[in-house]
């Protein structure tokens, strides 16, 4: 039986892995340890809070002091980490506090990790430690890390730590490199499920700059098969980029959302665009394909309707994490652009 400790597995991709490796894998015993910031949210594992296989602790993976409790109390052999604040906006504006979670807080779990001789350690890290692409190629795991901002750049560094713990210390590792992900319960500060909401509401459709900055879309269900392939299967020290194989602009995927939901492109607003904005980003995932028999398996256009109609859905959940603090940063971050 393997005994996971899940960082953050309340908040998007880590609370879709939950309930993966919970509906999946009735075999494993999780603890997830999320501090329930304005990303993470107790409704994301709605039906799954109770399961016999799964704990939830509130708590901060910056105290070192609860992390080795609950590695000892759980026997936990695998620590995966998704907690981090995660939106280049928000680090533009308040870049100490990424600094704090995505640094500080890495490094509190790998001394944890290691300390306890956990066998094997997963860092969930992003494309955007790689920088910015020019309208051809394609990252791989070979490119050097090049961050533009304060996120990727917290992101970087604790890919870096956690590589010198394994240099250092012999810490089985590996990391992760996902492309932008979307689905079912993403907080709606990012794109997606800004524009969902926002066009639910017939409210203007903020669209940085020009609008043709290029992403690299991850249904997160795909995403969280692909972690679980690196968990079972990956070579420990090594690095597998994740990607969708979805390049589309922002664009086009706000114009197939308006489709979607029968609203007109007049809901577009062009507003300024967004300090050091990198063009594109785009994943060569061959090394995970080849090497883990991984494959992404639904398309954007599919991904998209599945997305839109779960937030049609369940439009409770979307008004209970759009009042209070999330108005006051939605007026910060487009009132005066």
């Amino acid at each position: 039986m393997r005994r996971l400790l899940v960082t953050g597995g309340a908040g998007f991709i880590g609370s879709n892995f939950v309930r993966m490796v919970l509906d999946e894998q009735p075999e494993c015993f999780l603890v997830n340890l999320d501090l329930l910031t304005y990303a993470g949210n107790l409704e994301n594992l709605e039906g799954y809070l109770d399961r016999p296989n799964h704990k939830f602790v509130k708590g901060d993976i910056s105290d070192g002091r609860l992390v080795e409790r609950l590695i000892d109390e759980h026997k936990i052999d695998t620590i995966i980490n998704f907690a981090a604040e995660s939106h280049v906006d928000r680090s533009i504006a308040s870049p100490k506090v990424f600094i704090e979670t995505n640094v500080t807080g890495t490094l509190t779990v790998l001394q944890a990790a290691r300390d306890k001789k956990v066998e094997r350690y997963i860092q969930i890290s992003t494309d955007e430690v790689y920088g910015s692409l020019g309208p051809e190629g394609k990252f791989t795991e070979q490119t050097p890390l090049s961050p533009n901002s304060p996120y990727s750049v917290s992101k970087a560094s604790a890919d870096l730590l956690v590589e010198a713990f394994g240099h250092t210390w012999g810490l089985k590792y590996n990391i992760t490199r996902c492309s932008n992900n979307y689905g079912e319960y993403q907080f709606p500060e990012k794109m997606i499920p800004l524009m969902i909401n926002n066009a639910l509401n017939d409210n203007e459709l903020p669209v940085y700059g020009d609008g043709l900055y290029v992403r690299d879309w991850l249904y997160v269900y795909d995403h969280c098969t692909a972690i679980w392939k690196v968990l079972t299967e990956g070579q420990p020290g090594e690095t597998y980029n994740i990607g969708g194989c979805n390049e589309k602009t922002n664009l086009e995927v706000v114009g197939l959302i308006l489709d979607r939901l029968g609203k007109p492109k007049s809901l577009i607003k062009h507003v300024k665009d967004r300090p050091g904005h990198d063009r594109r980003y785009a994943i060569d995932s061959t090394k995970a394909i080849e090497k883990l028999n991984w494959q992404p398996s639904v398309t954007f256009e599919e991904g998209i309707r599945i997305t839109i109609d779960w937030y049609l859905q369940n439009q409770k959940w979307l008004t209970d994490v759009t009042t209070g603090e999330y108005q006051k940063y939605y007026n910060l971050m487009y009132s005066n652009r």
